[in-house]
């Protein structure tokens, strides 16, 4: 499908995404999706995509040679689901400090902010974090209990029914700071960092790992999108 089609999923192309793993997802799920850049096909979709790897300023420099800032911000605000995922989970922030200062969407108020490399004693950690981590529920603090089964934060999202502490694909040097610690959805420890590593405000869940490259638990967050899908299809 071209991107002059509309389809269920838009699953938006700005030059730097994994595009087709996270449209083989979609399939996987059931979910038809077009890849595309056309600001008309992402305003009529049902819900969107927004991937991405690589550099914030660059990726925002995309969005807007292609004119698609307006219409994320529009569909942000439609009430449809929306997902970000990495690097598109960070350009619905305020600002990164990415090799400077740049503005994001400023469709979740925060900022975006480097990794640590060494902790209060002096342990290197390597940056970019690279690689399999836990998700944990985000209000289970030190009293989490690994492993147990439907965390009742997570329920009614797109991480319902996924074991607190199971594990996702990372690979990112950044990680988002909201101003509302609310919208938190769960966090992920990497050395002595925790960082918030899914989120959720309103039709919008964002995760900073890769569920596309996550195994079948991420494929679980395609499959819970497309029942959300139906469900509201048929409501």
């Amino acid at each position: 499908m071209d991107d002059s089609q509309i389809a269920p999923v838009a699953i938006v192309d700005y030059g730097m995404g994994n595009l087709f793993s996270v449209r083989r997802a979609c399939h996987w799920a059931g979910l038809e999706a077009a890849i595309t850049s056309s600001p008309a096909v992402i305003s009529e979709s049902t819900a969107v995509i927004l991937p991405g790897v690589g550099a914030f300023g660059v990726a925002m420099d995309n969005l807007e040679r292609l004119d698609l800032i307006g219409a994320l911000r529009d569909f942000a605000h439609s009430g449809k689901p929306m997902i970000g995922i990495c690097l598109g989970l960070q350009l619905l922030m305020t600002e990164s400090q990415e090799f400077g200062r740049h503005s994001g969407l400023g469709v979740i108020d925060g900022e975006v902010i480097r990794l640590p490399e060494f902790d209060d004693s002096q342990h290197q950690f390597k940056v970019p974090h690279v690689g399999w981590n836990r998700i944990q529920t985000w209000d289970a603090g030190e009293e989490l209990n690994i492993g147990c089964s439907h965390p009742v934060r997570w329920q009614g999202t797109l991480l319902e029914g996924l074991p607190n502490g199971d594990h996702m694909y990372f690979t990112h040097s950044y990680y988002v700071k909201p101003d509302d610690p609310n919208v938190g959805l769960s966090f992920t420890r990497y050395g002595q960092s925790e960082f918030c590593s899914s989120l959720i405000a309103g039709n919008i869940f964002a995760c900073q790992y890769h569920p596309e490259r996550s195994g079948p638990s991420g494929l679980y967050i395609y499959r819970n999108l497309a029942a959300l899908l139906a469900q509201e299809n048929a409501g």
